[in-house]
C-alpha cells in the first residue's frame, strides 16, 4: 500500500497565504467615497434636502392663484312642506312633499388680481432661495467630511510619531543604563531617560483615545463602521490657490455666494409683498363658467308637475374694495420698512462674506508658509538629534541633550503634519468662504491620496520583553521595553582608574 500523501505543504501553503493577506495593508477610502456614504446617511444633510423639498412644493403652491379653479359639487334635498291656506273666515291645511336633486361644474378664471401675481412671483423667488440655502448645505457636508477625515489622519499620524519617540527614548534610556552600568555615567541620565518615557507613554495613552474619538466621529458621519481614510501620498504635494489674488476671491464671492444670492431674492420678495399690498386699493375681475342640473321627480312646492332643470352660465365678476379701516395705508408702510430691512440683511451678508474670504485666504497663504517653515525646521531638528546623538556617543553632550533633540524633532512632525491637512482643509474653506466650493474641488485633494489606497497599519503598541541586562532605577516602576540600544565604545572591562599625581613639593626660597 503506498504511502499516504501528506498535507503539510498545503497547510503550510494556505498558511503562508492568510499571513500574506492579513498582513497586507488595509484597503481605505478616498475623501469622495466617504463623502458619498455621509450624503446618504448624514441627519443634518438629511434634514436639509427634505426642507429643500417643504420649500420648493410650498413655492409651487403659489401658482394656484393665477390658474382657474374648478368644482363639482351634487346634492339631494327632501323637503316636507305644511301648507295653511286662509280664504276669508275659512282656514284649511294641506302638507306637501317632494325631492330635490342638483349636480353641477363650475369654474373660476383670475383675470386681473395683482396680488395673485405678486405672490406666484414669491413663489419662483422662494424655490431659488430654497436652492440656495440646500447649496449652502452641501457645502457645509464637504467641509464636515473633509475635517473628520483629516482628523483621523492627523490622529494616525500623532500616534505613530509618539510611538516612534517611544522607541527613541526607550533605546536612549537602554543606553544611559548600560552607560551607568559600566561606569561612564550618572544615574541622573537614567533617571531623566526614564522620566521622559513615562512621558511619552502617557502621551501614547492620549493619542490612542484621541484616535479611537476621531475615528467615531468620522464614522458617525458618513454611517460606514470602520472607515479608514487613505492617508496622503509620499511625497506630499499640496495644491495652491488658484488665483493668487484675494480680491479676485472676494469677487467671486461678490457675484455668486449662495448667502448672498439668498438676501439679494429676500430683497426682491419683500418688494413683490409690497405690491401686494398696494394691491388692496386695486379691484379684481374673474370669468365664471358652469353648468349645473336640477331635477324635482315630485314637483315643487308650488308644482306637483316633475321638473328638470339645465342651466349653464357665463359672466365675469367685478370686484372693487372702497374702504378697508385704513388696514391697507398701514400694511403698504409695514412692507415698505421690511424691504429696507432686507437690504440691511443684503449689506451686512456682503460684508461678512468678504471679510470671511480675506481671512480664509490670508489663512490658506499663512498655513503654506508655516508647512515650508516647518518642512525646513524638520531637516534642522534632524541634524540637530545627529549631532547630538553623536556629541553623546563621543561625550561632549549629555543625555537630556539628546531627550529634547528627539522631543524637538517628534513634535515638529507633529506639527508639519497638522499644518499639511490645515492648508489641504484651507483650500476647501476658502471655496466655501466664496461659495464656490462644489464636490469637484475634492478631486484636487484626492489627487493627494495615495493611488493605491492602501493604508499601512498603524503600529501596535510594543510588547518587547524588558533587557534582562537593564539596571533598576529607583523608585522601581515597570519593565521598560528595550530596544537595541545605539552602539556605544566597548566598557568591558571598565578602564582602571587614572592614578592621581601626588602634589609637587613646595617650592623652596634660594636666597633663604
Amino acid at each position: 500500500m503506498p504511502p499516504r500523501p501528506r498535507l503539510l505543504p498545503l497547510s503550510a501553503a494556505i498558511a503562508s497565504l492568510l499571513a500574506t493577506l492579513l498582513a497586507s495593508p488595509a484597503q481605505g477610502q478616498t475623501l469622495n467615497e466617504l463623502y458619498e456614504s455621509a450624503r446618504g446617511f448624514d441627519a443634518t444633510y438629511q434634514g436639509a434636502r427634505a426642507q429643500y423639498d417643504a420649500s420648493v412644493a410650498r413655492a409651487a403652491q403659489a401658482k394656484a392663484g393665477i390658474l382657474p379653479a374648478v368644482g363639482l359639487s351634487a346634492g339631494v334635498n327632501r323637503n316636507n312642506l305644511d301648507i295653511d291656506v286662509i280664504t276669508g273666515n275659512q282656514q284649511g291645511s294641506s302638507s306637501r312633499d317632494f325631492t330635490q336633486q342638483n349636480v353641477g361644474i363650475n369654474a373660476t378664471q383670475p383675470l386681473y388680481r395683482p396680488a395673485n401675481w405678486a405672490t406666484w412671483e414669491q413663489g419662483k423667488r422662494q424655490a431659488e432661495i430654497a436652492q440656495s440655502v440646500f447649496t449652502i448645505a452641501e457645502q457645509d457636508l464637504i467641509v464636515r467630511v473633509s475635517q473628520a477625515y483629516f482628523d483621523v489622519l492627523a490622529s494616525q499620524d500623532s500616534l505613530s510619531l509618539v510611538r516612534a519617540q517611544k522607541a527613541a527614548v526607550s533605546e536612549q534610556l537602554a543606553s544611559a543604563k548600560r552607560n551607568f552600568e559600566v561606569g561612564t555615567s550618572t544615574i541622573t541620565d537614567s533617571r531623566e531617560a526614564q522620566a521622559r518615557y513615562d512621558l511619552v507613554v502617557a502621551q501614547e495613552i492620549a493619542a490612542e483615545n484621541d484616535l479611537r474619538v476621531k475615528k467615531i466621529v468620522l464614522d458617525q458621519l458618513v454611517g460606514r463602521p470602520g472607515s479608514v481614510p487613505v492617508p496622503l501620498a509620499v511625497p506630499v504635494v499640496l495644491p495652491t490657490a488658484q488665483p493668487a489674488d484675494i480680491e479676485a476671491w472676494v469677487s467671486q464671492a461678490d457675484a455668486g455666494h449662495p448667502a448672498i444670492r439668498q438676501a439679494q431674492l429676500g430683497v426682491d420678495v419683500a418688494g413683490l409683498e409690497i405690491e401686494k399690498a398696494r394691491a388692496g386699493h386695486k379691484p379684481t375681475l374673474d370669468a365664471n363658467l358652469g353648468y349645473n342640473v336640477t331635477r324635482n321627480p315630485n314637483g315643487t312646492s308650488t308644482s306637483t308637475v316633475g321638473t328638470r332643470i339645465n342651466a349653464a352660465t357665463v359672466g365675469v365678476t367685478f370686484n372693487l374694495p372702497l374702504f378697508a379701516g385704513f388696514a391697507t395705508e398701514n400694511r403698504i408702510k409695514e412692507t415698505l420698512a421690511l424691504e429696507d430691512q432686507s437690504r440691511s440683511v443684503l449689506d451686512g451678508t456682503r460684508r461678512n462674506v468678504a471679510q470671511a474670504t480675506r481671512a480664509a485666504y490670508l489663512g490658506l497663504v499663512s498655513g503654506a508658509g508655516q508647512v515650508k517653515a516647518l518642512e525646513a525646521a524638520e531637516a534642522s531638528s534632524q541634524s540637530a538629534l545627529d549631532a547630538n546623538r553623536l556629541g553623546y556617543q563621543v561625550g561632549v553632550r549629555i543625555n537630556i541633550d539628546v531627550l529634547n533633540s528627539q522631543s524637538q524633532l517628534y513634535q515638529t512632525k507633529r506639527d508639519l503634519a497638522q499644518a499639511r491637512y490645515n492648508v489641504l482643509l484651507g483650500n476647501l474653506k476658502l471655496r466655501q468662504a466664496n461659495g464656490t466650493l462644489t464636490v469637484a474641488d475634492m478631486d484636487a485633494i484626492n489627487a493627494t491620496l495615495a493611488k493605491n489606497g492602501s493604508v499601512p497599519a498603524v503600529p501596535a503598541p510594543s510588547t518587547t520583553p524588558a533587557d534582562p541586562n537593564a539596571v533598576a532605577v529607583p523608585p522601581a516602576r515597570p519593565s521598560v521595553p528595550v530596544v537595541p540600544p545605539v552602539p556605544v565604545a566597548p566598557f568591558n572591562p571598565p578602564p582602571p582608574a587614572i592614578p592621581v599625581a601626588p602634589p609637587p613639593p613646595p617650592v623652596l626660597n634660594p636666597g633663604r
